[in-house]
């Protein structure tokens, strides 16, 4: 979830702070949960709707003294930053933001790896988010499942095939279909 979250934002403090609200609202409302999906899912669903609002809320607010530094002026702060034929001063240039059709293209990615995770079964995808998601080691997955070193092991590697089968199908192989 924490990763989930800090992807979106790019915040990790943020994404810190919509993670412990959600699970705050996910036990406060746990009678409302009816049960249609898994608790994953809700809980997910909760965390998304969370992220969408903070994202809104960041874009209506801009605080200008973020761009400013103390006692400057706003036209001496622009100042600083073109040169008198308006183009960008060599220390301001923004730096390169990369091709946006890569980025694109990496969103997609997850979306299809989102939707390959979730064809998982609900046990093999939890083993897998615990160990590779939330980086916990085997020995604490399998205290916390109850289950064996072996089976963990076999757990990961049926979840590490199912992936790369449904990845090669639905994204590495030509004319993939996107999710």
């Amino acid at each position: 979830m924490l990763r989930f979250a800090t992807m979106q934002l790019r915040d990790s403090h943020l994404a810190e702070d919509l993670v412990q609200d959600t699970m705050i609202t996910a036990l406060s409302k746990a009678e409302q949960f009816g049960g249609r999906s898994s608790v994953k899912t809700w809980v997910f669903a909760i965390l998304r709707n969370n992220v969408i609002d903070a994202i809104k809320q960041r874009s209506r607010t801009v605080n200008a003294g973020d761009y400013i530094a103390e006692g400057e002026s706003m036209d001496s702060a622009f100042d600083t930053l073109f040169k008198a034929n308006e183009h960008w001063t060599p220390a301001a240039r923004p730096t390169d933001w990369g091709d946006p059709e890569d980025a694109m293209r990496e969103q997609q990615f997850w979306k299809v790896f989102d939707a390959c995770l979730n064809r998982l079964p609900e046990n093999t995808a939890r083993v897998f988010m615990m160990r590779e998601i939330l980086e916990l080691d085997s020995a604490e997955i399998c205290d916390t499942l109850s289950i064996s070193m072996s089976n963990c092991h076999v757990i990961l590697h049926r979840a590490r095939n199912g992936l790369r089968r449904c990845l090669e199908s639905n994204w590495f192989s030509e004319g993939a279909q996107t999710c």
